[in-house]
């Protein structure tokens, strides 16, 4: 398999809907062998029920300092544990 190439967004300084936006406009271009890697102050709900419902697989976890990091690809060969940086 080929190497997972991360897409990174760090959305913690960023305004709503700002974040949103980002992921949104990430997620339409984001290829096969490819993964989104977004760093947030909250746990975005909206963005992780919109890339549910579109067939993405979707890991999220929050770390000790209360930042959530959201990890979305449409490859299901890509194991998204591996690559959380929690």
């Amino acid at each position: 398999m080929t190497q997972a190439h991360k897409i990174f967004l760090d959305a913690r300084e960023l305004e709503h809907p700002i974040p949103l936006e980002r992921a949104i406009a990430a997620l339409r271009e984001l290829e096969e062998h490819n993964y989104f890697y977004m760093i947030h102050r909250k746990n975005p709900i909206p963005l992780i029920d919109m890339a549910s419902e579109q067939g993405f697989r979707v890991l999220t976890k929050e770390d000790a300092h209360s930042t959530w990091h959201i990890l979305i690809t449409r490859n299901h060969d890509i194991d998204l544990e591996e690559l959380c940086d929690v």
